[in-house]
């Protein structure tokens, strides 16, 4: 199969899970003898021009004919069975998908809100908010600058939001979409999106690491991703605070915008801060941990750091939130806790640390899902059934 893989990657200065998938598939599909090329941007290209850069950028997130022009001579000269868009945001834009048209199957993975929520996540100060998804209108947003706290920025996702459902785009001009979990496909089709057309497939971790054995492990909880407010971390450190001398070190890895508040709040606390390291560093701190928790408050797609937990056979406390309590498996895989409740995410962590051999058996458990679900193997096989659905959608079979 000859295979066009499609990404906008984010600022260097900010990693995004996104890039991570948009690279693994592609490594995934040319291991397997595929055929694979890429056509991609960068956000560097329009940080770097700073005012005049965030103008051009705004002006096409909507449509952006250049990009289009140039998608189509490379869809023209590659000839593709598949392109598989994974981000068109800021400067690649949904009007790719018209100037592909009936050229090769379009396929869309749908990694946050952003075709229906103007802000990608749906969130608003600080709790979760679909007004903009359940009412089909983008008036939410502008009314309330969704976007980064401001109107003037949320215009252009909006106009993007708003363009696309009156152009049909998500209707007509994409075969399949990739819904990253059934939460997420279901809160889309209510947003408009085709339910035909949705199909469910989870991101994977590529690889087959050992586990390393629970007897074998330090004993501290990890937390491995953005300081923003939506991933609950202030939450799970005022739980470390109620625990008191007797709690375990918490290890916080990653970086972000409430970094500095967080560590002032987390002063006199066991909570180590690692700051923003490098991925192979950051996937051993999950590998020796006794438990990775991930308090967030707001709609994940299907975070990364679980698939990395898994793999590594390490358990994940997560909040009843979203996506979250379908992956985690309660007292299986893991723990479930109410969100933005640091009282309920003390208890059930308190409860599974005190317990080394439940710990050691719901490694096996995570394992066991990372073997069944979210190995390579089964992520290839569910990636060819969507784009076998999508190119006999395309060819009106």
């Amino acid at each position: 199969m000859r295979v066009l893989f499609v990404h906008n990657f984010y600022g260097s200065e900010a990693p995004s899970g996104e890039n991570v998938v948009f690279e693994a598939e592609k490594n995934l599909l040319e291991q397997q003898g595929h055929t694979v090329e890429v056509f991609t941007r960068e956000s560097d290209e329009i940080r770097a021009q700073a005012f005049w850069g965030s103008v051009k950028g705004a002006a096409a997130v909507p449509w952006n004919p250049f990009s289009a022009l140039a998608l189509r001579k490379r869809v023209e000269d590659f000839q593709p069975d598949v392109v598989h868009v994974h981000n068109t945001f800021p400067m690649i834009s949904p009007s790719v998908f018209h100037t592909i048209g009936r050229r090769a199957a379009r396929v869309l993975t749908l990694h946050n809100y952003r075709l229906l929520c103007p802000a990608a996540i749906p969130m608003r100060d600080n709790k979760v908010c679909t007004d903009c998804i359940q009412r089909r209108s983008v008036l939410p947003a502008l009314q309330h600058g969704c976007y980064r706290g401001s109107r003037l920025a949320t215009i252009p996702l909006a106009a993007n939001v708003a363009l696309h459902r009156m152009l049909a785009t998500w209707r007509c001009q994409v075969e399949a979409f990739v819904a990253l979990s059934e939460f997420q496909k279901d809160l889309m089709v209510q947003g408009g999106l085709p339910a035909e057309k949705l199909h469910v497939k989870p991101n994977f971790y590529a690889g087959n690491p050992c586990v390393v054995p629970y007897e074998k492990r330090t004993p501290y909880v990890v937390f491995v991703g953005r300081l923003g407010q939506e991933k609950g971390v202030h939450t799970l450190i005022d739980a470390w605070r109620f625990w008191g001398d007797a709690a375990p070190e918490l290890r916080v890895v990653g970086d972000g915008p409430l970094r500095e508040e967080l560590q002032h709040r987390a002063q006199g606390l066991s909570v180590r801060f690692l700051g923003q390291i490098p991925a192979e560093d950051a996937q051993a701190q999950i590998a020796n941990a006794s438990l990775l928790v991930l308090p967030s408050e707001c709609f994940e797609g299907f975070p990364m750091v679980i698939r990395e937990a898994f793999a590594f056979g390490t358990p994940v406390a997560v909040s009843r939130i979203g996506p979250l309590p379908s992956i985690v498996d309660d007292g299986v895989s893991g723990v479930v806790f109410e969100p933005a409740n640091s009282v309920s995410l003390l208890s059930s962590v308190q409860s599974v640390m005190s317990n080394p051999a439940e710990l050691a058996e719901m490694s096996r458990s995570a394992r066991e899902a990372f073997d069944s679900l979210y190995n390579e193997h089964a992520n290839y096989e569910m990636l060819m059934d969507i784009y076998q659905k999508a190119i006999s959608v395309s060819q009106g079979v």
